[in-house]
């Protein structure tokens, strides 16, 4: 009876806990769309003050951060955390800085097509316990940049320092003058939680990072959604490769936070000429590959079925070995294990999360273009791979014909399709396109989160009067996309509406009133200029 009992009441416990989330998430959600309608009233400057505090409190607060994760989850290590934690910040801020998000961002055709960026409102945000403080970190400046306010649904493994990341640049952004509550993270997550966030009627995007399943109910809550799913990514050495760069390049890849990004490396494909070399210098650098009876034992424990086994995920090579029952040297560095099929009968050919590679040989580069299909199509379709190769025209048939949206070359896939080691946008939510069940093939960034209205003009008149046709706007912002805060173009645009008015001087006719409370900035001209030209154009550039 005491066991019924017990029972009864651990189920009580959890219905209690599912409806305090479900609260708790609609709760969160009117706070951060109050704080948001004020905040879309911010200027450029504002907005751009704001975010620069965030990302500099977070790099700041890398390492701290970096060591909660790890202790929290177990998963990677430290070290590659505290550059995640970086690059989610430093370089996310530095690779939007200079992004336009107020008031209108591109002119066309000589002044009739105007593009004017608004925010989107309320983002809420899935955050997984891979990678939960840099990815926290990431979403929330991105999402501020263009006017939002956001909510997070941490992962319950990663609840303190997902917590405590966002609790770091939610007090740098209110001291650099953001509404409060502009940004939210949920202290009790559970599914029921999350699910009543993604469907909150205040909620107007999602951004969902993590498993299937939780980006699937994203898709499915009736509310525009961005999500990513797996990577299960091949990594090619292709004959004319630098094999020594290729190999010590794939290993970083696949040990960097051991594995916890969805762009690390999870299979090797070797062209059979460099097959031996290729060996021998994974085993110089501190590689194991298994043999037959120490496979058997490492699928056994890597997988379950077809899909994962979550204790592996993050964990050294040699923790894994451990666990699956079979010693290796102290200092192996990743596990690889020949394979030769690629589906439910080749379990090593799933995506592993973890610093265990399977190791396929080839011949010749059709073969391997191959090879790489298969394992996208298994598990990776639409995400990332990598080719090693100095054959520019293999390269390109590579990057036509396999289904990835992030081919990177010569080098670590798993943070060269974030965009640390290439030109890419930096990202932490990579986006696999249609093909693997997302809106979005590119890396997600602050472009990817602002509505953008357009104000156009007749062009080809159907009925003949004197009209408006464009706005009298300075030539050098003419079929400009403005990437930066206005500034000069502002003072042009001042210049010439004086000059319409029949007074060219640099002070401005009448009484010029600029005065700044809070958010909101007014301008106002004694000079006969319209209302209306002032905010069409002046308000516009100024924010």
């Amino acid at each position: 009876m005491f066991y019924i009992w017990l029972d009864k009441q651990k189920q009580k416990m959890n219905f209690d806990k599912d409806l305090q989330s479900i609260q708790e998430s609609r709760t969160l959600a009117a706070a951060a769309k109050e704080a948001q309608l004020e905040f879309k009233h911010y200027n450029q400057d504002q907005v751009d003050k704001v975010c620069k505090a965030m990302a500099d409190a977070g790099f700041n607060e890398a390492e701290r951060l970096a060591k909660m994760a790890y202790e929290e989850t177990g998963f990677g290590n430290v070290h590659d955390k505290i550059i995640k934690n970086q690059f989610g910040t430093k370089n996310v801020w530095e690779s939007i800085k200079d992004l336009k998000t107020v008031g209108v961002i591109e002119v066309k055709k000589n002044g009739k097509v105007l593009k004017i960026a608004e925010p989107m409102g309320v983002v809420a945000a899935l955050v997984p316990s891979t990678n939960p403080t840099s990815t926290a970190m990431f979403k929330a400046i991105i999402s501020l940049k263009c006017r939002n306010s956001i909510v997070v649904s941490p992962h319950p493994k990663a609840l303190n320092c997902t917590s405590e990341a966002l609790r770091v640049i939610a007090n740098a952004a209110e001291k650099a003058g953001a509404p409060k509550g502009v940004i939210q993270c949920l202290s009790i997550p559970t599914i029921e939680g999350t699910n009543a966030l993604m469907k909150n009627k205040n909620v107007a995007v999602i951004l969902a990072t993590g498993g299937m399943p939780m980006v699937q109910a994203a898709y499915s809550s009736g509310t525009p959604a961005y999500g990513v799913g797996s990577g299960n990514v091949p990594a090619f050495i292709e004959k004319t490769a630098n094999y020594q760069k290729a190999v010590a390049d794939i290993v970083y890849g696949t040990t960097f936070d051991n594995g916890t990004l969805c762009s690390s490396e999870q299979a090797m494909i070797v062209d059979r000429t460099l097959r031996e070399k290729v060996i021998e210098e994974a085993k110089r650098i501190g590689c194991y590959f298994v043999n037959e009876e120490e496979k058997k034992k490492l699928e056994n424990k890597v997988a379950r079925g077809a899909k994962l086994n979550a204790d592996i995920v993050g964990k050294p090579a040699v923790w894994i070995a451990n666990y699956a029952g079979f010693k290796v040297p102290e200092k192996t560095t990743v596990l690889i294990a020949e394979c030769d099929k690629v589906g439910k009968d080749e379990p090593l050919s799933i995506e592993k999360l973890s610093p265990v590679l399977a190791f396929y040989t080839v011949d010749g580069w059709m073969e391997g273009c191959h090879k790489c299909i298969e394992l996208l199509e298994f598990g990776g379709i639409g995400h990332t791979m990598a080719i090693h190769s100095n054959d520019k025209e293999i390269i390109l048939k590579f990057a036509l014909e396999k289904p990835a949206f992030r081919i990177v070359v010569n080098t670590p896939s798993s943070v060269g399709a974030v965009g640390y080691t290439t030109g890419l946008m930096p990202s932490l939510t990579l986006g696999p396109g249609t093909w693997g069940g997302s809106i979005i093939s590119e890396n997600v960034s602050a472009v990817h989160l602002m509505n953008i209205k357009t104000l156009a003009f007749e062009i080809n008149p159907v009925n003949s009067g004197n009209c408006v046709t464009s706005l009298d706007l300075p030539d050098a912002i003419q079929n400009t996309k403005i990437t930066s805060a206005p500034g000069n173009f502002t003072k042009q645009i001042e210049e010439r509406l004086r000059a319409r008015a029949g007074n060219p001087s640099s002070n401005p006719p009448g009484n010029v009133s600029r005065t700044t409370a809070g958010n909101k900035e007014k301008i106002a001209y004694g000079s006969g200029i319209s209302e209306e030209e002032i905010q069409k154009i002046i308000r516009e550039f100024n924010k």
